[in-house]
């Protein structure tokens, strides 16, 4: 049995700029995104338009329990439009009672004014994109803030969060970056936690191809630490983290109790989602579907979807259950693991297959088992804290290859 998607995704694409590390599809702007007038909100008026036009044409589903606004940067959009996107999924779907409305903001691109007006249409859960508290970082990966406008829209949020007026909040940052040092990462944690941020996301950095430092790596002049310092430096989160009172419910995210991430969660346990705007990523009913990374080819999939409807995979008709990898690979990720022979009888198989299949697996994972980095447990597999979530990476690729292995109808 299918469960209909109560999440929706909503992709906000313009940035300022690109920064060093970021491969999503964007559209930068540059400085006139907030000049009346300027090509910067001609293109904002576009593509929100395309973005109405996309979510009038979505099936009904049930009332959604978490809405994310990602991007991009979303807090380039002033406070109507917000409350208009809003408007549009709570007609066409309907919000839960109590439903997380969360958006991702920027320090470069708001006032205390602005974050006021998004919590007076409805957003209760907000989402910083911090990435370092210390300028020369700031401005080696591209970012366009500096560490006093984070800090400053720290207090902001915080504020909001203590008087009731934000449900939580959340700040994002990336561990080993360039010039990182064990210390000096120590010196981010700690100004992380005086934020009183409830929860913080915690991402590696990531080397994508076709980025700036993509091109810099290739080059040999990218000075990220060694393999043996980034693991200290990880480490070092979990350590720290742990004895301030956060939880790792999740790879890169920690919080306090009450403050996961609802709708990272959803993502994390199988279940589906809507998915709206440029480059975003669907599965309602278990298929993945994504939409063109360029704005031409986004609206000529709009075009196409509007006259036509041949994306069948956002029909219940067209439902296919997520294949029983993936949901390995996403259930993995999160703290309490995933039940491996639930989750295959749910995929259909037999007792038989079970027995002979699940024992393969663990013939390709006994090496991760005898060392710790994953745990068995009545039937549960999960990553240990924080080793086995270090080599997360070594252990799916095993059970990638158990999976080629296997003759499947």
């Amino acid at each position: 049995m299918v469960i209909p998607p109560r999440s929706a995704y909503v992709h906000i694409p313009f940035c300022h700029k690109r920064c060093f590390y970021c491969d999503f599809s964007i559209i930068p702007l540059g400085n006139s995104a907030e000049i009346p007038g300027s090509p910067g909100i001609t293109s904002i008026n576009a593509y929100l338009d395309l973005l109405h036009r996309e979510i009038s044409i979505a099936p009904i589903g049930p009332a959604l329990s978490t809405v994310y606004l990602g991007g991009g940067t979303p807090s380039l959009l002033n406070k109507k439009e917000v409350g208009d996107l809003l408007n549009k999924l709570q007609k066409k779907f309907g919000f839960q009672d109590g439903a997380e409305i969360t958006m991702e903001v920027d320090p470069a691109t708001f006032l205390e004014n602005d974050l006021k007006g998004y919590l007076e249409i409805g957003i209760n859960r907000l989402s910083l994109g911090g990435q370092s508290f210390d300028d020369s970082t700031l401005a080696s990966i591209g970012r366009n803030h500096n560490r006093t406008q984070l800090i400053e829209a720290c207090n902001w949020l915080n504020n909001f969060f203590k008087n009731g007026i934000l449900r939580s909040w959340s700040l994002d940052l990336i561990q080993n970056l360039p010039g990182l040092t064990v210390d000096k990462w120590v010196e981010e944690l700690d100004q992380a936690v005086k934020t009183e941020a409830p929860h913080l996301s915690i991402y590696d950095l990531t080397i994508e191809p076709e980025t700036v430092f993509g091109r810099m790596h290739k080059k040999g002049n990218l000075n990220i630490p060694l393999e043996s310092v980034a693991q200290k430096i990880d480490l070092e989160t979990n350590r720290y983290l742990k004895n301030m009172g956060f939880s790792r419910y999740e790879i890169s995210s920690y919080s306090l109790p009450g403050h996961a991430s609802r709708h990272n969660r959803m993502y994390w346990s199988g279940s589906g989602w809507w998915g709206f705007g440029m480059g975003a990523t669907s599965a309602p009913w278990g298929k993945r579907f994504s939409r063109p990374r360029t704005i031409a080819g986004y609206k000529k999939w709009v075009e196409q979807q509007e006259s036509h409807l041949l994306e069948k995979t956002l029909f219940i008709e067209e439902s296919i259950p997520m294949p029983l990898d993936e949901l390995l690979m996403i259930g993995l990720r999160r703290r309490e693991g995933v039940h491996l022979e639930e989750l295959a009888k749910k995929s259909g198989w037999t007792q038989k297959e079970c027995n002979a299949n699940l024992q393969l697996l663990d013939n390709y994972w006994f090496p991760f088992l005898k060392e710790g980095y994953l745990l068995r447990k009545n039937g549960r597999y999960y990553l240990s804290d924080p080793k086995g979530m270090q080599i997360s990476n070594q252990i799916l690729i095993q059970m990638f290859l158990w999976w080629d292995s296997l003759e499947l109808d």
